[in-house]
């Protein structure tokens, strides 16, 4: 993603490290975007410290790190597949050795398109895994009002109402993978790729051009034109890498919001269940208003901001060519 030259294999180094280191520093902060997304009646949480604190005190430290296995064990071939289709069409689409604008964002849309086949399972089981806590936080909230009020919506692997009055186990990403592989064959997995695509191609197409534009300003040559020899400072690339990331994240919040609320599995108390894009969509506008579409856009913001930030961080250390030169 910087200028100097970067074999392939370097770069899928360098995106699984990227990958791993920020995935552990920010993980706590993306678990508290998903409980208050998924948020609809009951507000458990009144905003993520409050979210944070209360997952700390009921569930210990530990407890902001739900899901964060799927996400290491998942991010280092998600940022290889990305990474690798990046750079691929921005070759097919350079034209002597220059991409025009419209080429980087349809490069950045190839590079979204791919990445759905591992992040799609990667975000359906991580999901059901952060979420696990906020509906354990509900339950007692929500006895009172279960007691007067019609059962809850229904859900697709809600516990029946017998099963209710004891606390259920505590799921896991291999339970969740079998029994919806058991019950819905690998589509279960593949649960809202659309909402996914609908997400992660627009960020791709915010964020790689405007990255490459930000790391390019100010790096001009005696004739005026932008020197693509020249190597931008470290401070330039993470800043570039940061305001890009932190850009496109609340640009595609919307978005975000739809595609977690399709793929949460268990619902809490008089919780909306979905049957498509539309009717999520129409449902979210109707009964929470349109601000519901920036639920958790502070927390996405926090969360991609830092992860693209280390991974320029990571290109301009070599991590990826140091890594092959020990190997080779």
């Amino acid at each position: 993603m910087g200028e100097k030259k970067v074999s392939l294999p370097a770069k899928l180094i360098n995106g699984g490290v990227a990958g791993l280191v920020g995935v552990t520093c920010v993980f706590p902060i993306d678990l508290a975007k998903t409980r208050l997304q998924n948020q609809q009646g009951i507000q458990v949480y009144k905003g993520m410290l409050d979210c944070l604190a209360k997952t700390v005190r009921s569930e210990g430290y530990f407890g902001c790190y739900r899901g964060a296995a799927v996400n290491l064990t998942l991010v280092t071939p998600e940022k290889a597949i990305k990474l690798a289709a990046n750079d691929v069409f921005r070759q097919k689409l350079s034209k002597d050795g220059k991409l025009p604008l419209w080429g980087e964002v349809v490069a950045g849309c190839g590079a979204g398109t791919c990445q759905v086949v591992v992040t799609t399972p990667m975000e359906m089981l991580k999901i059901q895994l952060q979420d696990a806590g906020r509906l354990a936080a509900q339950r007692p909230m929500a006895a009172p009002a279960q007691a007067a009020a019609p059962g809850p919506a229904p859900s697709l692997v809600a516990p029946s109402s017998q099963a209710q009055s004891t606390p259920p186990p505590r799921p896991s990403a291999t339970g969740i993978t079998m029994e919806l592989l058991k019950t819905r064959g690998l589509a279960g997995l593949y649960r809202g790729v659309g909402a996914t695509l609908m997400r992660d191609v627009p960020f791709s197409m915010i964020y790689f051009p405007l990255f490459a534009n930000l790391n390019a300003l100010g790096r001009e040559s005696a004739s005026g034109q932008a020197d693509v020899q020249a190597r931008a400072p470290f401070w330039q690339s993470f800043v570039a890498g940061c305001s890009a990331g932190s850009v496109a994240a609340v640009a595609v919040t919307p978005l975000d919001v739809i595609k977690t609320r399709l793929q949460t599995l268990q619902k809490g108390a008089g919780e909306d269940t979905y049957r498509g894009i539309l009717d999520c969509t129409t449902r979210i506008m109707r009964r929470e208003g349109p601000s519901a579409f920036l639920k958790g856009a502070t927390c996405r913001a926090l969360v991609i901001a830092p992860l693209f930030g280390i991974a320029q961080g990571v290109y301009f250390l070599g991590v990826g060519e140091t890594v092959l030169g020990l190997l080779g």
